[in-house]
């Protein structure tokens, strides 16, 4: 995994300076308003934020879907709810962390995989927060 480098050129994409209407079409200006990081938008937490391409379709229900990449912050505090990576009897996995009866598991957000109890593994360590999930269309 490459480490974050502040001093990496970045490349600043133009945001245009109308919004995208996603219900009935609305006309667009033909200008830009200004140029994005996208780092600056979306990673708070340079030193602690890293990249994970997911593999499989567990997640699918909460728009993850195989192949996407996500970023993952590791200095944000999991809370119920959350989507996390955690590796489970030294694999890694994402899921979201859930309660259930008093009992905190991981759960799949596909009906055709299981979740995991915490009591039912030797080892459960969360890695991080999910905090975005970039796809492709195509």
């Amino acid at each position: 995994m490459d480490s974050f480098s502040l001093d990496s050129e970045r490349l600043k994409i133009p945001l245009l300076s109308d919004s995208i209407s996603a219900g009935f079409p609305s006309p667009a200006d033909d200008y830009t308003e200004e140029n994005i990081d996208l780092n600056e938008h979306l990673i708070s937490n340079p030193f602690s934020t890293f990249f994970l391409r997911v593999k499989g379709h567990s997640m699918v229900n909460a728009g993850i879907k195989d192949n996407d990449l996500i970023i993952v912050d590791k200095s944000l505090r999991a809370k119920t709810g959350n989507i996390i990576i955690a590796m489970v009897d030294g694999e890694f996995t994402i899921k979201r962390l859930s309660i259930k009866n008093n009992e905190l598991y991981l759960k799949a957000e596909n009906p055709n995989y299981p979740d995991f109890r915490f009591k039912n593994h030797i080892d459960i360590q969360i890695w991080g927060v999910v905090i975005y999930s970039i796809h492709s269309f195509l």
